[in-house]
């Protein structure tokens, strides 16, 4: 299970990474085109929109994954005993059962994309849309990882740097 979540952490970087360079590259050529330092592209604004896009829905499982997603544990923390664990599996069990039941939706919200295309990319807007469906899936996935490593007792589903702090 450890280099499962190895792998599909390593290949989601790898992707998060290209997203962000995507970006900062059509924001750097978006800025040089209205400074007038070279002839301004129009279809900048629109591929950072999308690289923005991409970017939070590869990110968003990595972040559940390293803790790093907003949590507020203080009720969490205060429970006495096993409270904070059964709230932790909880919390993980509802995550995974919400993407995965969400993941239906935005199919159907991605295939709508195949009758629209973008105006200055002149790409069909599946490929925008997808994130959804990227989003769900990795957020859902890695809550599941959780689940079954916290079943497991592999972790104690803190996230992963205050384990290494204790």
């Amino acid at each position: 299970m450890t280099r499962l979540i190895g792998l599909l952490t390593t290949l989601l970087r790898i992707a998060t990474g290209l997203s962000f360079m995507v970006m900062i590259v059509a924001v750097i050529l978006q800025l040089l085109g209205r400074s007038g330092v070279i002839p301004s592209m129009i279809w900048t604004e629109e591929l950072s929109r999308f690289a923005l896009i991409w970017l939070a829905a590869l990110g968003v499982g990595l972040a559940l994954n390293s803790g790093d997603l907003v949590n507020v544990d203080l009720v969490c923390e205060a429970l006495p005993g096993r409270g904070p664990w059964i709230l932790r599996l909880t919390a993980a069990a509802i995550t995974a059962a919400f993407c995965f039941i969400l993941i239906p939706g935005a199919m159907l919200y991605t295939s709508i994309g195949v009758r629209q295309t973008a105006p200055a990319l002149g790409i069909h807007m599946t490929w925008s849309f997808a994130a959804t469906i990227v989003a769900f899936v990795t957020l859902g996935g890695f809550a599941t990882l959780r689940v079954i490593a916290m079943l497991m007792g592999v972790e104690n589903g803190l996230p992963n740097r205050q384990t290494e702090e204790l």
